[in-house]
C-alpha cells in the first residue's frame, strides 16, 4: 500500500443484515443483492476498497450460498467471501442473512451499517 493511502484510509468493519422472503435461491439472491448494494451505496464504497465479507445465514436458509451470489454481483469477483451458519438461538429472525464486511474507508468517513427488511429489528439503533 502506498504511504499516501495509509494516511488517508483506514480499515473498517461494517456489520449488516437482511432477511429473505423464503428459502429459494431467487429469494436469497434478491436479499443478498439488495444488502450488498446498500452496503456499497450507504458507505460510498469503491469496489476496490471492499476487502472481504463474511456471511452468516440462519439454519432455515440452505437453498444456496450467499457468497456465491455476492461474488457474481456488482463485479465483486476479487473480494474474499466466506459463508457460515449463524449460531442457532430460539426466536431468532427467520431467513436472516448477516454480514461483516472488511473495507478501506477514507479516515474521516463515518460507517453506515445496513440493517434491512425483517433484520432491522436486530439493530434498530443503526437503521
Amino acid at each position: 500500500m502506498h504511504e499516501k493511502m495509509k494516511d488517508d484510509y483506514r480499515i473498517s468493519f461494517i456489520r449488516g443484515a437482511t432477511t429473505a422472503t423464503g428459502n429459494s435461491a431467487k429469494e436469497i439472491e434478491d436479499a443478498v443483492v439488495e444488502l450488498i448494494d446498500e452496503l456499497i451505496a450507504r458507505n460510498n464504497l469503491l469496489k476496490t476498497n471492499l476487502l472481504s465479507i463474511t456471511f452468516t445465514a440462519t439454519k432455515d436458509l440452505d437453498a444456496c450460498f450467499p457468497a456465491s451470489i455476492a461474488r457474481k454481483c456488482n463485479g465483486l469477483d476479487s473480494v474474499a467471501f466466506l459463508d457460515c451458519q449463524q449460531m442457532y438461538v430460539a426466536n431468532d429472525v427467520d431467513f436472516c442473512i448477516r454480514i461483516m464486511a472488511q473495507v478501506l474507508l477514507p479516515s474521516n468517513t463515518p460507517v453506515n451499517h445496513p440493517y434491512l427488511r425483517g433484520a432491522s429489528k436486530l439493530r434498530s439503533d443503526r437503521c
